[in-house]
């Protein structure tokens, strides 16, 4: 319990503040900064994502940190929520155009059946990765979220590199400099 207090209370901490945290190179930079103008929040500081593991839809644990090394698109949201599924269509593509490089989406399913999203995800014909998180622990306890869908990029070292609470089109050519950016 102290550990989940801690991470949303850093969480909250730093991303409250008004100084936007930026790595020394240029590139990174400017990756910011079109995030920033498409209405993310950028951390005011270095912050290491809050590892977890969640299972899958088959029983399989995934955990967070066994995806360091590729750019992650962590996505948290329900199949109840119309503005998530809303934007998913656009992160099947994202998936599909990205799934061979060093880039992942893990949506992690807010407090549902692994029936209702699977028959969802299989209605709908969704091959992104799924994990369950049940009681909201990792969702609502280690990240603090409040609205869905609440989309996280995380780095390939581990580290938050923006959040946007809210749905969006990730199908986008601004969307697609980023990540590339990002995974090359």
């Amino acid at each position: 319990m102290r550990i989940i207090i801690s991470s949303i209370f850093t969480l909250l901490l730093i991303f409250g503040g008004s100084v936007i945290y930026a790595e020394s190179t240029p590139e990174y930079t400017s990756v910011q900064e079109k995030l920033e103008t498409l209405g993310f929040e950028i951390p005011t500081q270095k912050v290491t994502a809050p590892d977890f593991t969640l299972q899958d839809l088959k029983g399989n644990d995934i955990s967070l940190s066994s995806l360091q090394g590729k750019f992650v698109f962590l996505n948290f949201w329900a199949t109840w929520c119309p503005p998530c599924r809303a934007e998913m269509p656009s992160m099947e593509t994202l998936h599909n155009k990205y799934k061979r490089k060093d880039f992942t989406i893990l949506a992690v399913n807010l407090r549902e059946s692994g029936t209702t999203v699977q028959t969802f995800l299989k209605e709908n014909d969704y091959s992104f990765p799924v994990v369950l998180d049940p009681n909201g622990q990792v969702g609502s306890g280690l990240y603090g979220v409040s609205g869905i869908p609440t989309t996280y990029f995380i780095g390939k070292d581990g580290q938050i590199i923006a959040r946007l609470v809210g749905t969006r089109e990730w199908d986008t050519r601004e969307i697609y400099d980023i990540i590339d950016q990002l995974v090359n």
